[in-house]
């Protein structure tokens, strides 16, 4: 039997609970793109996230009977946070199965929002094993299961967030962005906007490690993966819903797919347009948005993007600062060979006079040649092919590690060790206000009779950079460097008799 969605979305009760969130222009994202970006604020949902409103207007709708059974939910955590919420506030007991990858911002707060009436199961890596075990339990206990997605009434529940977009913007939209997980949120989305504004386009957006709607439409059948992604925890879903898929093969007009760089990018991006901090996957619809905008060459159309939470843990924001400057083509990584020959350094370094360093990590190792790791500034995606150019004909052996998540995750952090080479090693640490051209001024000042063997930099977007670098200097030229250390102008500070460098690096 056909469900009448449009009904549905129109009487759901999900304002004792949820509130109608901003549809704001984002100026910056907006500039950069050349088009009109307009964010629906579901971040700023009472629970920091759109999915109470489903599991709300599915808990309501529940008969006393029901109520006094009580309910069980798996979830992410998102889901889990308005269904305590929704239990607290109609006065029901709710039991609440989580990964146990979630992030435990989003753990505290289900135990917050649900008081002493929630449960909480920490249980398997996935929504998929949380939602197996949560069966179970709902079978042995008799509870009444609030499915995060696949529910007509939790549908119809995301779906206000289209009816409001459209009362919002009465004017042209060209496109809606929304995150994919389960599918329960651009179901809700498409069916009310494609009843109302069909000429309206609704684009999902899914992370690459977890597309199970992008694969299920594909292959036309729904397809279940044998592992995802947990980057993005709050989309981590092995496979879609029955009821979700049949609404995206209907309306949904295509998914765009997005790594995890492009989502560390859109966080940082709406941090600077608004100062608020998306979670990964509240943050998916504008990755997906900035790359469709991007291969589409579409200037002057209107989109919107669905900012859909922002339960993001603390600690991940050092992830999210690594990576958004790749993610945002500003930042270029390379292993540049260099032969270990006095002044060829210095000849790197006047190869890249142009270019402003992000991270310089270097170790001396053999006598043939020496292997850098560098982050440099760039304004779009070409010009890291066209730096590599640069270094290779300088003579330099030049690898582009933009796509090597090996590289950019792990082996960053691990260049260094101990050298036989590194005898009568000096170690300092400098200090130098963070000034586009300081570090290339800081080396171009070093003789190039002292033989670097150590060099670390990373640009920290703070007002002072800290470099850290080994020196071998001759006893014959002490005098002129400590002349080289008084004429510098910069803090320093001689590290060579610290107990970590002499345990890991001497």
């Amino acid at each position: 039997m056909a469900i009448d969605y449009l009904k549905r979305i129109l009487t759901s009760r999900v304002y004792d609970v949820a509130r109608e969130t901003e549809l704001e222009v984002a100026p910056l994202l907006s500039a950069r793109t050349g088009c009109r970006i307009l964010l629906k604020r579901e971040d700023n949902q009472p629970v920091f996230s759109f999915k109470l409103r489903g599991a709300y207007n599915k808990m309501a709708r529940l008969g006393p009977a029901e109520l006094r059974r009580g309910v069980i939910a798996a979830s992410a955590g998102n889901h889990a946070q308005g269904v305590a919420l929704s239990a607290a506030r109609l006065g029901c007991r709710a039991v609440i199965v989580m990964p146990v990858t979630t992030p435990r911002v989003k753990i505290d707060a289900v135990r917050a929002f649900g008081g002493e009436g929630v449960e909480i199961v920490l249980h398997g890596d996935s929504y998929s094993d949380a939602k197996a075990h949560a069966d179970s339990i709902a079978r042995k206990r008799r509870l009444v299961f609030v499915h995060p997605f696949d529910d007509p009434d939790v549908i119809a529940g995301q779906g206000t967030i289209g009816m409001e977009i459209l009362h919002q913007h009465p004017g042209p939209i060209d496109a809606i962005f929304a995150a994919i997980g389960g599918g329960g949120l651009i179901s809700g989305i498409a069916a009310y906007v494609k009843a109302v504004r069909p000429d309206i386009r609704i684009i999902g957006v899914q992370a690459r490690d977890s597309d199970a709607m992008a694969r299920s439409l594909a292959a036309g059948r729904r397809v279940r993966l044998k592992d995802v992604g947990l980057f993005c925890d709050g989309t981590a879903v092995k496979q879609v819903g029955v009821e979700t898929f049949r609404l995206c093969r209907e309306h949904v007009d295509e998914i765009v797919c997005v790594d995890t760089d492009a989502v560390c990018a859109a966080i940082k991006d709406v941090f600077e347009d608004t100062r608020s901090i998306l979670e990964p996957a509240g943050a998916l619809a504008v990755a997906g948005l900035k790359a469709w905008t991007a291969s589409h060459r579409c200037k002057g159309t209107t989109l919107v993007a669905v900012a859909c939470g922002a339960n993001m843990n603390f600690d991940r924001l050092r992830f999210v600062a690594e990576r958004a400057e790749v993610g945002e083509a500003r930042e270029a990584v390379f292993a540049v060979t260099i032969p270990e020959e006095r002044g060829s350094f210095r000849r790197f370094c006047a190869a890249l006079a142009h270019h402003s360093i992000t991270e310089f990590n270097y170790r001396i190792g053999d006598s043939e040649s020496a292997h850098l790791f560098v982050g440099m500034q760039i304004t779009d995606r070409g010009d890291s092919a066209r730096i590599a150019q640069a270094l290779r004909r300088e003579g330099f052996a030049t690898l582009d590690l933009g796509d090597d998540e090996l590289a950019k995750q792990h082996l960053r952090h691990m260049i260094g060790g101990r050298s036989a080479r590194a005898g009568h090693e000096l170690l300092y640490r400098f200090e130098f206000p963070e000034r586009p051209g300081a570090l290339m001024r800081f080396l171009s000042a070093m003789s190039p009779n002292w033989n670097i063997s150590l060099f670390h930099y990373r640009n920290e977007g703070a007002d002072f950079g800290r470099i850290l670098v080994g020196i071998q200097v001759p006893a014959t030229e002490m005098k002129a460097f400590r002349g080289f250390l008084a004429t510098l102008g910069y803090p320093h500070s001689d590290e060579s008799a610290n107990p970590a460098y002499r345990l890991f690096l001497r």
